[in-house]
């Protein structure tokens, strides 16, 4: 009883484990590895990808030397058209169409009872249609918003062009003459702020129109309060102001981004100087 375990576990485990381990495993893994890394990794992967790394480079260079200034002398001229220069706030007023009732005349005639309302409290209208039909947005805001749409997207594209950029530039770490390196990594700062304000332009238009909805919903249910019809047309001026502080906050994004760039055009392409190797 005592010899037959002993005679055929250590056996079967010491013979099949690490044969099978020891191997097949390697031998598998390591020749459709290095199958796979010579037929498909050398040629067409990585031409493509240098491809693409250097028609980024030439076509951010030329984006930041030709397009930009473009760029800026656009956004000037739209800041000086009447839809954005002396904006009338009057102008942008829009009627709601929404009526005053009664809210007796809302309730009904045939519609007993249930409890008694106490006379102290406002019982708003209960909005189950609106009597000329829906409430359109306002038209004077939704012109400028189609108009500055485009130039916030053209902005996002554009910074993260030049964040691939100068990613692409920066060359290996190395000990001691980094001083263009951190001029750089400056750089690159910047342009994700810049990026990341320009995302948030759009989060600043959706918050609008849900404001002013919910704004809408209030003069809808309490048409008699006058001070709700004035807070619409309150919001409508402050976000045609916030257009055109928008406008010109773009403007200047691209402004300082372009001085940026060109002032230290230099180091931001060759980061090392190449008269420190001559050195040694």
């Amino acid at each position: 009883m005592s010899s037959e375990p002993a005679s055929t576990m250590p056996k079967d485990t010491a013979n099949t484990l690490p044969k099978d381990t020891a191997n097949t495993m390697p031998k598998d893994t390591a020749s459709t590895m290095s199958k796979d890394t010579a037929s498909t990794m050398p040629k067409d992967t990585v031409t493509k990808v240098q491809e693409y790394k250097e028609t980024l480079i030439q076509r951010t260079e030329l984006l930041v030397t030709k397009r930009f200034p473009e760029i800026i002398v656009q956004l000037n001229e739209l800041l000086t058209t009447p839809m954005f220069k002396e904006r009338d706030f009057e102008k942008i007023h829009q009627d709601i169409n929404i009526p005053v009732q009664s809210p007796d005349d809302s309730n009904g005639d045939d519609q007993p009872q249930t409890k008694r309302t106490r006379k102290d409290v406002v019982v708003g209208c209960p909005v189950l249609a609106l009597p000329n039909g829906s409430v359109s947005c306002n038209k004077s805001i939704c012109q400028m918003i189609d108009v500055v749409k485009p130039i916030i997207r053209a902005l996002v594209e554009h910074a993260n062009l030049l964040k691939m950029w100068i990613s692409f530039m920066i060359p290996k770490i190395e000990d001691g003459n980094n001083f263009g390196v951190s001029v750089q990594e400056e750089t690159l700062a910047e342009i994700r702020a810049v990026e990341s304000d320009a995302a948030t332009y759009f989060v600043q238009i959706t918050a609008f129109f849900r404001s002013r909805a919910k704004i809408v919903a209030s003069v809808a249910k309490y048409p008699h309060i006058e001070d709700y019809r004035q807070a619409v047309n309150e919001l409508d001026e402050q976000e045609c102001l916030n257009l055109w502080l928008v406008v010109s906050e773009i403007r200047n994004r691209y402004s300082s981004l372009h001085d940026l760039v060109i002032k230290n055009l230099e180091k931001l392409k060759r980061p090392r100087n190449s008269n420190t190797e001559s050195l040694y």
